[in-house]
């Protein structure tokens, strides 16, 4: 239960992490950015559903082209040598072993795979490190990673953000356990069928255990005779929103870092069967 731009901007990093540590795609480095652009189509309801995906942007690091040689880029491999890809070649590869593999693994509601958006006369824009080398990365090439903490955090953007990242793991700070909550805040009045969209902001103050302001915006989407404000009540009904009530509400005092240390941390498997467990006493 993800955004589809989201899903498949971190399905194609994970997927070009596991071909680079298979060595399947050997001359990859760790570092990379991912941005998915998709068309959607707006029904009379107000929910969305997507027409095709615009674009596919990858960033990637990979070893110097046709100078780094196997051995010298991956430890512990022992046969034969062979020089690092051509440009073409590289974004040829990347193409074919992540672009269409992701998309393909990706089923859509009508359970068609997403790769049917990637065929004419639907195929996107692939812009695959278009600014030619991208060999220095990490910590040597630029440290700021807080700001992509922020935009994975906020589903690429789609959310509205008060500054914080969730790369500190205090559960107490609302920077991280109010936009866990408010996350499924949202998926619980939309599984309930009360709106189509929904966007529900928390503001906390310093030392204050009770949020200040509690706000929805459902954009025109609320269903029957229900309002924003209505909905609104609903959730401050359903939910406990003070950082420790949250934090024992959904047990992130477990120390589970280890799997939220990338790739983001909503929308993970264990972490949903967690909060379905713990959560299943709430109504919206």
């Amino acid at each position: 239960c993800m955004l589809l731009t989201h899903l498949m901007a971190t399905r194609l990093g994970r997927t070009l992490t596991d071909v680079r540590k298979s060595g399947e795609i050997w001359w990859l480095r760790p570092d990379g950015k991912m941005q998915v652009i998709i068309e959607y189509l707006q029904n009379a309801d107000g929910s969305e559903e997507a027409k095709k995906i615009h674009t596919v942007v990858i960033s990637t690091q990979h070893a110097e082209q046709s100078k780094a040689t196997r051995k010298k880029e991956c430890a512990g491999y022992f046969g034969p040598d062979m020089p690092a890809s051509s440009m073409e070649e590289m974004s040829k590869l990347i193409v074919d072993h992540a672009v269409e593999k992701t998309l393909t693994d990706i089923k859509l509601k009508k359970r068609r795979a997403s790769y049917y958006f990637v065929r004419l006369p639907y195929a996107p824009d692939l812009h695959i490190n278009a600014s030619d080398k991208f060999v220095s990365g990490g910590l040597q090439g630029d440290a700021g990673l807080t700001g992509r903490e922020i935009i994975i955090d906020t589903y690429g953007g789609w959310g509205a953000h008060g500054g914080g990242a969730f790369s500190g793991m205090d559960p107490t700070k609302a920077d991280r356990s109010a936009a866990y909550i408010c996350r499924h805040m949202t998926k619980s009045v939309m599984k309930r069928s009360l709106c189509k969209h929904a966007l529900v902001q928390l503001s906390y103050a310093i030392v204050v255990a009770k949020p200040l302001s509690l706000s929805t915006d459902t954009c025109g989407t609320e269903q029957g005779a229900l309002t924003s404000e209505d909905i609104a009540n609903v959730i401050k009904t359903a939910f406990a929103c003070r950082p420790g009530a949250i934090a024992i509400s959904l047990a992130l005092c477990v120390p589970e870092h280890q799997e939220t240390a990338a790739y983001t941390k909503d929308g993970r498997k264990y972490f949903e069967r967690r909060t379905r467990k713990t959560c299943r006493g709430t109504r919206a």
